[in-house]
């Protein structure tokens, strides 16, 4: 009898936690259904997945109970707040140095994680190098290359301890040599060190600071035996709380926020619509900076109003100059108007032809590629500097 009673009051002991438990999950699915939806996640840089429109072929394939999956997951009740509870615990209690492909180092230090370079990254730079060396080639005397290191080589002592990084600078010293057969090139790597006390890269995002921007510039100008920009004689702006990339992707409780600097330039600057080879349209014609991005997570994006396809800034100097880049020109840029009265700028996410069309049609004086070095070994567009015109 003993043994019988025993059993029922466990039994009943159960059923609690049982309606407890369902209590939560119906009452947390129920919350979460009228929870406020978002279009966009901003500590992210996305748009978040909506719900998907129900088909009976969508349910069959699996496409439609994947595309519910990610919409549970983007639209989940205090999915931030959940994300950064979860990153706080990582890094105090389990002591973890990386968090989304970025290494969390010493001083709130953030950097991209480049531990090795794959087949497929290192063909990729192959054939970039090629690219840049075979454009140099055919345009002898005008192209200057500008390959920005990255912040783990300025400030590898910030690293965590023992992160086994690639040898960026026995990369770079082969890219040096090889293109600068053809071109001028620009090596960080010394004026920064000597510099490394300066604000030269964000903490928290993978780009340079405007201020490194301008010392990039600097070295650029002492090349070309070019005045520099005066920064003393114009008025910076300064725009606090700036958190990048590697703050989204690591969400470190004690993030130190980056500050943007930058001078209000009122040199227009038109983006073309891309119609044809050496073919544009005028899109839109405004500041080179676009200063209502500054009240956005994407700060970054102000210089040069993102990254398009075409673009030319009217400057005040003399000549022309075409900027082939990633968005680590778009902070340089601005400055190159102190010096040349034209500055065109191709990015080739957004521009699939070739360059000799454009540079004959628009009587271009001088070329710079700059880029950075992570995006350099990766770009899967930049081959497109060597595809030959089509038009006679």
């Amino acid at each position: 009898m003993a043994k019988v009673i025993y059993r029922k009051s466990g039994r009943r002991a159960v059923y609690p936690v049982l309606i407890l438990g369902g209590v939560l999950l119906f009452g947390g699915t129920l919350l979460n259904a009228f929870w406020p939806k978002r279009t966009q996640i901003e500590l992210e840089n996305r748009k978040a997945a909506q719900f998907p429109a129900f088909s009976l072929s969508n349910l069959l394939d699996g496409s439609w109970q994947s595309s519910f999956s990610n919409w549970m997951q983007d639209q989940f009740m205090l999915r931030d707040t959940w994300i950064n509870t979860q990153r706080v615990t990582d890094e105090i209690l389990f002591q973890k140095v990386e968090e989304g492909g970025i290494l969390i180092g010493d001083d709130r230090w953030m950097f991209t994680k480049l531990f090795s370079m794959d087949s497929a990254a290192q063909a990729q730079t192959e054939k970039n190098i090629q690219a840049v060396c075979d454009f140099a080639a055919n345009h002898p005397g005008k192209v200057t290359f500008l390959l920005a290191p990255s912040a783990s080589v300025i400030y590898s002592e910030e690293l965590p301890a023992g992160a086994p990084m690639i040898d960026e600078n026995a990369v770079l010293d082969e890219i040096f040599a090889r293109v600068g057969e053809n071109a001028a090139v620009i090596d960080l790597r010394e004026p920064f060190t000597a510099l490394k006390d300066e604000y030269l890269y964000f903490k928290t995002d993978h780009h340079w600071t405007p201020n490194g921007a301008y010392h990039a510039y600097e070295e650029f100008c002492r090349q070309q035996a070019l005045t520099p920009f005066d920064r003393d004689a114009h008025q910076s702006v300064i725009v606090e709380d700036f958190q990048g990339t590697h703050y989204s992707a690591t969400r470190l409780w004690n993030v130190e926020n980056d500050t943007i600097e930058y001078y209000q330039l009122d040199n227009p600057m038109t983006v073309y619509r891309i119609t044809g080879e050496a073919q544009y349209e005028p899109e839109r014609t405004g500041s080179l900076i676009n200063v209502q991005k500054f009240n956005t997570r994407d700060k970054y994006a102000a210089f040069l109003d993102g990254n398009n396809g075409y673009s030319v800034i009217e400057g005040n100097g003399e000549g022309s100059i075409l900027v082939v880049k990633d968005s680590y020109a778009n902070s340089f840029i601005p400055y190159l108007t102190e010096n040349y009265a034209k500055i065109g700028v191709v990015d080739f996410r957004n521009f699939k032809y070739g360059l000799d069309s454009t540079i004959e049609k628009e009587g271009y004086d001088q070329i710079l590629i700059l880029y950075n070095f992570q995006t350099f070994i990766a770009d899967i567009n930049l081959i497109y500097i060597t595809r030959p015109s089509t038009l006679q």
